[in-house]
């Protein structure tokens, strides 16, 4: 991995970037403003790879990124989930009574929505967390603070108000690894993500979702999302246990696809195995 160029949504201090470098030490970090970006990056070869949120155990599914999978010939490789602690930074001087609002990303302001109620906090959305802090330090606003990292405060010469400010203490986010080429087929538990849709019938989701317990898969996430190009259609995001290529799941979207008005393997890649 050494020298790797891998693209992320965000600048330097990202809670994306600081999840890439502890899980691909030695690569080379390369921030873009939008994820758009990012995944133009990764298709045009300016990096190898590209890490992107997915979810969070707090705040839910980041819907950008799951549609940008749809429209992108990419491949999910990989996976990584990542505990997230935020701290409420500010310039040096400034005290937690003198904040009168918090700038940050909208799904760090979501993961810390009661702390911001409790401290009568207004929340202000910005495109990053990190962007956040490096503003705050370059252009000071008086009452103004910023959620993001503690690596952040100290990249960019903040003050740390408080830590850990997140509403739970299980906050983890996920995060796909994005490639040009599938991942091969390796040792140790693998996930296969795929986005369908049915038939507008009766029963039509409950017979596609019966080949899993059919071939015996277990499945891990199913989420509805709306479809863009049918007004009052969805398309369903379904993670399941196991490679495409193992006999389970084979035979499961061997059936999904007698079954389903539309089918797209996202990935099949090597599950996270550092626990959370």
């Amino acid at each position: 991995m050494e020298g790797m160029r891998i693209a992320f949504q965000g600048t330097e201090g990202a809670y994306s970037e600081e999840a890439l470098l502890r899980n691909f030490p030695g690569s080379t970090p390369i921030g873009f403003p939008t994820f758009h970006q990012v995944f133009e990056a990764v298709e045009a070869g300016e990096a190898e790879l590209g890490v992107v949120p997915v979810e969070n155990t707090t705040a839910g599914s980041i819907n950008q990124t799951y549609d940008l999978l749809l429209e992108s010939d990419l491949h999910v490789v990989g996976e990584i989930i990542h505990r997230v602690e935020h701290c409420l930074l500010a310039p040096e001087g400034t005290e937690l009574k003198d904040l009168k609002a918090v700038k940050s990303h909208p799904q760090a302001l979501a993961q810390c929505d009661g702390f911001l109620a409790r401290m009568r906090l207004t929340p202000i959305p910005v495109f990053d967390t990190a962007g956040a802090a490096r503003s705050l330090s370059e252009n000071p606003e008086p009452g103004v603070g910023a959620i993001a990292s503690r690596r952040a405060a100290e990249l960019y010469g903040l003050k740390v108000l408080a830590e850990n400010i997140e509403d739970y203490p299980h906050n983890y986010t996920r995060f796909f690894v994005i490639g040009r080429e599938e991942a091969p087929k390796g040792e140790g538990p693998h996930k296969t993500s795929i986005v369908f849709a049915v038939r507008h019938r009766p029963g039509g989701l409950l017979e596609a979702l019966s080949v899993f317990a059919e071939a015996g898969v277990n499945l891990t996430k199913l989420e509805s999302r709306p479809r863009r190009d049918k007004p009052f259609s969805y398309l369903f995001y379904l993670d399941l246990e196991g490679h495409l290529e193992d006999p389970g799941p084979a035979q499961a979207l061997l059936g999904l696809l007698r079954r389903a008005a539309f089918l797209k393997v996202l990935g099949s890649y090597p599950a996270y195995r550092n626990g959370v």
